[in-house]
């Protein structure tokens, strides 16, 4: 069976096993928790949602952190992750380059014919 795409927040809460009114006041304390907003106002909850609950627990409940430090700790860690998972820049191709390329190749298919 596979795994939801979106959770309530009944099923996130249960999951975090947070209570639903400290998720909704975490979200306004932490701009990482933005749950999907159905036309009707429930919200929706990723796993990507669930996790980032789970490591704001860990920070507030476990290691005792205010919800100011938790939210440094984790926007930290946010900008530490993102050079990680960048794709290296591409290599600068100027038109000169491009053109002698062109070149090259249009001799070779010259050459062939």
């Amino acid at each position: 069976m596979t795994e939801k795409k979106y959770l309530t927040m009944r099923e996130a809460s249960r999951k975090a096993q947070v209570p639903e009114y400290t998720m909704r006041y975490w979200e306004t304390k932490f701009r990482l928790l933005r749950p999907l907003r159905l036309a009707s106002g429930h919200r929706r909850y990723t796993i990507a949602d669930v996790e980032t609950l789970l490591e704001i627990k860990d920070l507030v409940f476990v290691k005792g952190y205010s919800l100011d430090g938790a939210r440094k700790a984790l926007s930290a860690k946010k900008r530490q992750k993102k050079p990680a998972a960048a794709m290296p820049a591409a290599p600068v191709v100027t038109k000169a380059t491009l053109l002698d390329e062109i070149k090259k190749d249009l001799r070779q298919l010259i050459q062939e014919l």
